[in-house]
């Protein structure tokens, strides 16, 4: 069992590594942390390195896709598109945390599909023809995807699951301690305050206008390219 995690610059650190500390509980497996190049990557303030070249990878069952603030250029960089499509095209399972699913719908692969992203930019997801799902996970097919940050632990419990049963699952939880008690109630837009969630959204703003024209001019050649 091949699970690819590919990172770029200024992804959400948590978006990874939640679901690699629980995917690497699943016994034969092997999960590789990727970059183009083999690359350090930066995630706010953190630097990962010692990764794998992403364009060296011959195959994965698993295409794990994270999100994080360099969503954007991420989707933008053709040559990383192109490993992202190439090795997505022979996975077995496709899935994301976060804005990971924005990168699966412009590499095509969720036109009609339900999907789930972070509550802030889920509606992105239209202009590719995916279904938004507000879930925190949501499902598909083969397609899984994990909605804002923490849901990539619920994601990652989903899929190890999937892959070696819930026994399994349900072990790997208890030896994790994932009991999830939230200190407030906060964590999702129907739930918190109105000044909070307009104070988040005033903070995304300024991302939300480029990520959007990023969004349109992607979703329009990727439909033009389908035309074809």
């Amino acid at each position: 069992m091949q699970i690819v995690i590919p990172l770029y610059p200024n992804v959400t650190h948590l978006d990874f590594t939640g679901p690699h500390q629980v995917l690497s509980r699943l016994p034969g497996a092997t999960v590789t942390v990727a970059s183009m190049g083999g690359a350090d990557i930066e995630a706010e303030g953190l630097v990962f390195a010692r990764l794998a070249d992403l364009s060296k990878i011959e195959r994965c069952d698993v295409l794990c896709v994270p999100g994080g603030l360099g969503t954007t250029d991420a989707m933008l960089d053709e040559a990383f598109m192109g490993e992202i499509r190439r090795l997505g095209e022979g996975a077995k399972y496709l899935t994301s945390v976060c804005t990971g699913s924005l990168i699966l719908a412009a590499a095509g692969f969720l036109r009609g599909k339900r999907a789930a992203c972070h509550w802030a930019w889920r509606e992105l997801l239209e202009p590719f023809g995916a279904v938004v799902d507000d879930s925190r996970v949501a499902r598909d097919g083969n397609i899984i995807t994990g909605g804002g940050v923490t849901a990539g632990l619920d994601f990652a419990f989903v899929m190890l699951a999937e892959l070696a049963g819930e026994t399994l699952a349900k072990s790997v939880q208890l030896g994790l301690e994932y009991a999830p008690s939230p200190p407030f109630n906060s964590g999702r837009p129907e739930l918190a305050a109105p000044e909070i969630l307009a104070a988040v959204n005033a903070r995304m703003a300024p991302l939300a206008r480029g990520r959007r024209a990023a969004v349109e001019a992607l979703a329009a050649r990727l439909g033009a390219i389908e035309q074809v």
